[in-house]
């Protein structure tokens, strides 16, 4: 084969390396919401009354099964009531912040 015919080399890519800035920004392609001016804050009686809410709901459904409420055996009344306790301590979870 002629010198002008032969297949060359695969020749090594070069790396670069970027050297930042020190507090230089780079654009991202992500969008980033602005922090709130005012964050919202709620009162104090929120988490209070969710947690009561969500125990007494807990403890009673417990102890109807448990049969230690007055009557004797597990009755759907304090079920109910044990039930519309923990939905109303999901329903003040939603308004925690």
């Amino acid at each position: 084969m002629p010198p002008s015919k032969r297949p060359s080399a695969p020749r090594a890519k070069r790396s670069v390396t970027v050297t930042k800035k020190p507090g230089a920004r780079t654009a991202s392609s992500r969008y980033t919401a602005p922090k709130p001016k005012s964050a919202k804050h709620s009162a104090l009686w929120v988490p209070a009354a969710m947690f009561a809410c969500l125990a007494l709901g807990v403890v009673l459904i417990a102890a109807n099964y448990l049969e230690l409420l007055p009557g004797g055996q597990a009755k759907n009344e304090y079920l109910f009531v044990g039930l519309g306790n923990l939905i109303a301590g999901f329903v003040l979870s939603t308004q925690f912040r």
